[in-house]
């Protein structure tokens, strides 16, 4: 048995609060070692937070989430730990949405986002640039307060995945698990067995079960432990971004956080065997036979292990029964705790209802009372 425990998180990051974002990823990295876990995950531009729209084109911006990333890496935080922190990246002109992967004080390789969201409440175009070299690789120089921080010049900048000396592991970002030709198809081909999507996804009624069941299926047909990240909360903007975190190991979800909750950091653990992987992928005639001519995915070398071998004291995660919420606690949950970040963040001691005694106004003050309840239910 190749056993390895992981762990991924929701976060209720605060666009532009640095102070907090720091404070919420540091309690899931403490969380994620106390349990042992090999592996911690965060979502989509945790360090900056979602949000940030045109602060995203300031300098400042970035500069800030450099000076972050460094104090991360200068502590302890990532000893013996494989963590993704996400957060923009400036590579000469162009500006990335990247996931910025590291251990042992040290930054491992920078994957920057191939796809962008540019629909519906997106406009993630308008800050970034997709990253369109597929086939190339690039190195990457750290900014000097970092590289002297560090006594490292260069990073891999570029799609890779990392190849431990026990499994391989890669990044998805987001949009790239909906797109057409997703990436973890031809990652899978070329030995892949984790995956680690960082998100930053809004609630919608019923998006939850579409967003699952493209997680499963990456993993039901392919074998893989896909793990799923998102933010969670209002970060000062107009939406709410619903969590739901998950684990799945080959179709199956074995740990979930939350869609809806009050916490800053919410973290789940699985404990996956990554043989049940390798078992299912040499079952299935036709993935050995497309992976005998696959398109060929180059690499970042490790030279550490993840796995544990067997242990009975560690039992493995076994399938949970997915539940989701009726359209009816979505709408009153969704809309309760995002008035409740707004009204907690922004210092004020509450709300003002002018009720009429129509239809909006008397929705409001529903959704408001329902607030009320939820905060007190979770005190």
């Amino acid at each position: 048995m190749r056993l390895l425990k992981v762990a991924t998180c929701s976060l209720k990051q605060w666009a532009m609060d640095f102070d907090c974002n720091m404070k919420n990823i540091k309690e899931s990295i403490s969380r994620a070692k106390e349990v042992g876990a090999a592996i911690r995950f965060g979502p989509e531009l945790e360090i900056t937070g979602c949000g940030c729209e045109d602060h995203f084109l300031e300098l400042d911006t970035i500069t800030h989430a450099w000076e972050c990333l460094n104090e991360l890496l200068v502590g302890d935080w990532t000893d013996g730990i494989l963590c993704s922190f996400g957060m923009p990246v400036m590579k000469g002109s162009e500006r990335y949405n990247c996931q910025v992967l590291c251990m042992n004080r040290k930054i491992v390789m920078i994957r920057p986002k191939m796809w962008l969201a540019n629909d519906g409440h997106y406009r993630e175009l308008r800050w970034f640039t997709t990253w369109k070299q597929k086939d190339h690789f690039d190195d990457f120089v750290l900014p000097t307060h970092l590289s002297r921080a560090l006594s490292q010049t260069t990073v891999p900048f570029g799609y890779r995945y990392i190849q431990f000396l026990d499994t391989a592991i890669a990044g998805e970002v987001c949009e790239e698990l909906f797109s057409p030709i997703a990436p973890h198809t031809e990652l899978a081909l070329n030995g892949v067995e984790v995956f680690m999507n960082c998100s930053g996804s809004h609630h919608e009624l019923g998006k939850v079960d579409d967003r699952l069941g493209a997680i499963i299926g990456a993993t039901r047909n392919r074998g893989g432990v896909y793990m799923y990240s998102n933010q969670q909360g209002c970060d000062g903007g107009r939406l709410y971004y619903d969590g739901c975190s998950c684990i799945v190991v080959n179709g199956d979800v074995v740990a979930q956080c939350s869609q809806f909750s009050l916490k800053d950091a919410e973290l789940v653990v699985a404990q996956v065997d990554l043989d049940a992987v390798a078992s299912l992928r040499g079952s299935i005639s036709s993935f050995q036979e497309q992976a005998s001519c696959k398109p060929k995915v180059l690499s970042v070398s490790l030279p550490y292990k993840l796995c544990q071998s067997f242990n009975l004291r560690m039992p493995l995660s076994t399938p949970l029964k997915t539940e989701y919420h009726c359209p009816e606690e979505e709408i009153g949950l969704g809309a309760s705790c995002w008035l409740w970040d707004y009204l907690r963040r922004s210092g004020a001691s509450g709300f003002l209802l002018p009720l009429s005694g129509g239809a909006d106004s008397s929705s409001v003050a529903a959704i408001v009372g329902f607030m009320c309840q939820t905060v007190v239910k979770g005190l």
